[in-house]
């Protein structure tokens, strides 16, 4: 049994259980997914939790597929009825959350930052349905009662992992890239790129960042249409910061980040990779081998419990952040490269993780989100 991220610390065990074992993902091409289970237990009454996907849809391995999982455990769990669509582009958003309005869903669930003000205008037009929307906060949500942003400081696990590839590194360069410039991408690139320079600073070195510039804020993204969609992009990107002498890659760019992964796989060591928003060997486990740990987000955990807080009425606005203090965010497990991974390595980064939490390391990204 989970501990509710709501009312406690939480446990982070669901964030690293078997995506690879979700329900197929529903619905194609943005349209309404006709599945959904419509049959409920007695207890669970009228009480119908639904989900909306972004771009990347439901099998993205990434942040998608893991909010996905929130949603399949609450309908395990709780004995709920459930719907769901996916988004094709951006066109779809706003469609496709009204048709989960005219589904009669008690609370719908929408993935992703670029969702945001589709979701706030549908939230204000229907006020006796509680919304809640995966890596977005904004001021404009201030006031709107029914809608609760679920956020993650990842500048704090960024940074362990910019700490982690900096040590690593036999070529003295490390990379970065992302889909596109949004805030919740460029925090995980802002807390890799301080991880790295604090590594320099406490070892004497001069391990470089590759693919991002926290200073300018500017760096490589994937120069596509559809940024977080174009695997052979996201794999054009990681070429271009390989052939520049970096041998560990840290791509966010959800489903476009596994054109990294293929990467990896192709250098024959050379190159390896920190998967985010999920435990890349979970979810992608055919690249585990150069997969070295992963930058996870308790997703699945923190949508499970605002769905259940709105079905016992206790659902409230007030921000979710997921941090390294409460779980919501940190290094997965090494997997395959532990008995790589040196003990003192890993003692390194146990301290820093105290250490953030105690307040004595400052993370400076500005892209991080605030309760």
């Amino acid at each position: 049994m989970k501990k509710s991220f709501l009312g406690s610390c939480a446990a982070v065990s669901a964030t690293v259980l078997a995506l690879a074992g979700c329900a197929p993902a529903p619905g194609t091409g943005g349209e309404p997914a006709s599945g959904g289970d419509t049959s409920a237990s007695a207890a669970s009454g009228d009480f119908k939790a639904c989900m909306v996907s972004d771009s990347g849809g439901f099998d993205d391995k990434s942040f998608n597929q893991t909010s996905y999982k929130g949603l399949t455990d609450a309908k395990k769990k709780l004995g709920i009825p459930t719907g769901e669509v996916e988004s094709a582009t951006t066109a779809d958003f706003a469609k496709n959350i009204q048709s989960m309005v005219d589904a009669k869903c008690s609370i719908i669930v929408t993935v992703g930052f670029l969702l945001a003000d589709d979701t706030l205008a549908a939230a204000k037009k229907n006020p006796d349905i509680d919304f809640a929307i995966v890596d977005a906060n904004d001021k404009k949500f201030e006031g709107v009662k029914n809608l609760k942003p679920l956020v993650f400081n990842t500048a704090q696990s960024s940074f362990m992992g910019g700490y982690f590839a900096a040590g690593m590194s036999k070529t003295g360069k490390v990379g970065t890239f992302g889909g596109l410039k949004i805030p919740t991408v460029t925090i995980f690139m802002d807390g890799y790129a301080q991880g790295v320079a604090y590594y320099n600073e406490q070892k004497g070195k001069k391990v470089s960042v590759l693919g991002w510039n926290a200073e300018k804020q500017d760096g490589t993204f994937v120069q596509s249409d559809k940024p977080f969609e174009d695997v052979k992009g996201g794999g054009r990107a990681a070429q271009g910061l390989k052939s520049q002498g970096a041998d560990i890659i840290f791509p966010v760019a959800g489903p476009a980040g596994e054109g990294a992964l293929q990467t990896a796989k192709a250098s024959g060591g050379k190159v390896n990779t920190i998967w985010v928003d999920t435990d890349g060997c979970v979810s992608a486990p055919d690249y585990c081998p150069n997969i070295m740990t992963s930058v996870y987000k308790g997703m699945d955990v923190a949508v499970f419990d605002a769905i259940k807080a709105a079905q016992d009425d206790t659902f409230s606005s007030e921000p979710f952040v997921g941090t390294l203090e409460n779980d919501g965010t940190g290094l997965a497990p090494f997997h395959d490269w532990d008995a790589e991974i040196p003990a003192e390595m890993k003692a390194e980064l146990d301290t820093i993780k105290a250490d953030i939490i105690d307040g004595k390391i400052t993370i400076k990204s500005k892209s991080q989100p605030v309760a």
